[in-house]
């Protein structure tokens, strides 16, 4: 799951950084606030991709993509790209658990497999040579 969302976060640091850059050619915006905003939303999705799999990191990935949306009211375009990044972060989310669980299993079914030839071993008594 950490790798699916970690690339949703990355997609998503470059897409805000483009939306900076579109929102500077807003008069009404001063640079610095646009670059500032900007900034810390970037750093938030660097940060959000080392906390994904710790408690709570869902739900703040969640958040994000909500401020993402938001962000469509000074970049309408962001409102079309938050919706699609959105849904990147569900199937991210989703198909992630699922691929953690198969993961899982087949490393239990794998340590499984191993344990049965060393218990067949253990328990055959090889005839001592005479």
């Amino acid at each position: 799951m950490r790798t699916l969302c970690a690339s949703t976060l990355i997609g998503e640091f470059f897409v805000v950084g483009f939306a900076a850059l579109v929102a500077m050619k807003d008069p009404d915006l001063a640079g610095s606030t646009v670059w500032t905003v900007s900034g810390i939303a970037m750093f938030l999705c660097l940060a959000l991709c080392g906390v994904v799999t710790r408690p709570g990191g869902i739900a703040l990935g969640w958040a994000f993509q909500i401020a993402l949306i938001a962000s469509g009211f000074v970049v309408p375009t962001m409102f079309f790209m938050g919706a699609v990044f959105a849904a990147l972060w569900w199937a991210s989310v989703h198909y992630g658990r699922k691929i953690d669980e198969a993961k899982a299993r087949f490393a239990a079914q794998a340590a499984q497999a191993e344990q049965a030839p060393q218990a067949a071993q253990a328990g055959s008594t090889t005839p001592d040579a005479v």
